[in-house]
């Protein structure tokens, strides 16, 4: 054996610099998250403002983000006519909440406004009080105070399979109010349902919300997801109509 054989390989410069880059902004990141955890809730929106690009996606959790366009187009919609009474909840899509949250709070026409993740981490996007622990897998076990509460609903099942999205749809069925032709103080209906899927969930979509058609809204992800994604919908709205298929 040679003495060269015992020797460590070496990095070049360009792969050295790119790994103290990744290291660097990883400890970046590392230093945002502990502020936020030192923010108290109650004053969380003098908290630095969170793009949701200070979350790294986790494929084996299927994350995958919303581009800034898709997120905002769904935060609209859910927004759109609503009053200070109507209570709106993100299920699995954390980008539509960061969405909001970048937005004057003074133009939100409601506070009630909650995420529901399996990830914890973003806890610290929506503040205690708008935040829910969810796991598809028991789909009735959330919070308690908003059963039956919600007029406005954006779900997005995190894994393309039938069990997902049909679990998915019980929670989303257990957290909607059952009176859906409740109105604001404007006369616009409160009621609204949003679910953005795969394309090849459909029929299992059809079957859980037979009040929702698919839209002409195509979603699109950040790092070009593969996947095509379908909108589903109870109303035409402001960026969509009902994709006529017949």
């Amino acid at each position: 054996m040679s003495e060269s054989d015992d020797e460590m390989p070496t990095l070049s410069a360009h792969a050295l610099a790119a790994l103290m880059q990744f290291k660097n902004e990883e400890e970046e990141r590392t230093k945002l998250f502990e502020t936020m955890y030192q923010a108290a809730d109650d004053k969380f929106e003098e908290r630095k403002q969170v793009s949701i690009d200070d979350f790294k996606e986790d494929w084996q959790l299927s994350q995958f983000w919303y581009n800034d366009e898709t997120a905002n187009i769904l935060a609209d919609e859910l927004l759109d006519g609503a009053d200070s009474e109507t209570v709106i909840c993100i299920v699995s899509a954390p980008s539509v909440f960061a969405a909001i949250r970048k937005r004057d709070p003074q133009t939100l026409p409601t506070k009630k406004i909650y995420l529901f993740e399996y990830d914890k981490r973003f806890e610290l996007l929506a503040g205690t009080s708008h935040f829910g622990f969810y796991d598809y897998h028991n789909p009735f076990d959330f919070r308690e105070d908003l059963k039956g509460k919600c007029h406005r609903l954006l779900i997005d099942p995190p894994f393309l399979e039938p069990e997902c999205q049909t679990k998915s749809a019980q929670t989303a069925k257990a957290l909607l109010v059952e009176n859906k032709d409740e109105r604001t103080k404007d006369g616009y209906l409160k009621y609204r349902f949003i679910s953005c899927t795969g394309e090849r969930m459909s029929e299992v979509i059809k079957h859980a919300y037979p009040d929702s058609h698919v839209t002409t809204f195509l979603p699109e992800h950040k790092n070009g997801l593969s996947n095509e994604f379908s909108c589903y919908a109870s109303f035409e709205g402001k960026n969509w109509k009902f994709l006529n298929l017949d």
